[in-house]
């Protein structure tokens, strides 16, 4: 196996190695980190697209367009590019790509009965993830890609190696301390962009019912690997109260 994950390190290319020092070095400029983790995400994301298959409801993707520009004025540091697209597939999934390439399956988009609020919710935790650093981390600590970080440079794409490893690599699930800071900074986006932050209490608590009721409906991988409902909903539950009370002033 470790001689697997060499193999398909050596073929990711130059631009990983290259993300990774800026990733990690003192010495670039945090503008640089954020270009270079931007072609990253924009290999990956060609691939998705070629996996999954891109959605094709021009009213969806109008939906997801609108709920992520109000989402991204928020976002403060404006050297940040994001983009919000629907992909094809049966199970309820999103994930975030280095560099702000959000997807969002059609399927989520009508678990969340294309309510705007919640799904501003789930963009916001999304963005979450690329904001604090997360999705780029995810893909630079993978072992695959620590030992591109030490072969000799050689041509090769990441597509390449997300064709090996598949999507379900992107759909593994974060820390649960990660995914706790996700749900908060997503719950301070979503109020701060004009939508109300307790849909995604709603939202959860809708999910934790159908979870729990003899005959499960199948949420997929994108909520099972997640914290449980009942505990998300406990740790953002504080930071909803002070919303709500800045809301009443």
């Amino acid at each position: 196996m470790s001689g697997l994950f060499y193999n398909l390190g050596r073929k990711i290319g130059p631009k990983v190695r290259k993300a990774r020092w800026m990733w990690e070095s003192a010495t670039g400029s945090e503008a640089d980190a954020i270009k270079v983790e931007h072609e990253v995400g924009r290999d990956l994301a060609r691939e998705i697209r070629r996996q999954l298959g891109p959605g094709r409801d021009p009213q969806t993707e109008q939906i997801l367009s609108e709920i992520g520009d109000r989402l991204v004025a928020c976002v403060a540091n404006k050297s940040r590019i994001f983009s919000f697209e629907t992909v094809e597939g049966d199970e309820p999934n999103a994930f975030a790509l280095p560099g702000g390439f959000i997807f969002v399956t059609k399927s989520l988009v009508e678990l969340c009965r294309r309510d705007p609020d919640e799904l501003a919710f789930i963009l916001g935790h999304e963005m979450s993830h690329v904001i604090r650093g997360h999705a780029m981390n995810r893909i630079v600590r993978n072992s695959a890609i620590a030992a591109a970080s030490r072969a000799a440079p050689i041509r090769g794409l990441l597509s390449g190696w997300l064709r090996k490893v598949g999507v379900q690599f992107l759909e593994s699930t974060y820390s649960q301390d990660l995914e706790s800071e996700a749900d908060k900074l997503g719950v301070h986006l979503t109020a701060a962009a004009g939508y109300d932050p307790q849909a995604c209490v709603q939202l959860l608590g809708r999910l934790a019912k159908l979870n729990s009721t003899p005959e499960k409906f199948d949420l997929g991988s994108y909520f099972s690997t997640h914290p449980p409902f009942e505990v998300r909903i406990r740790n953002i539950t504080p930071q909803l109260r002070k919303h709500r009370r800045q809301a009443q002033r």
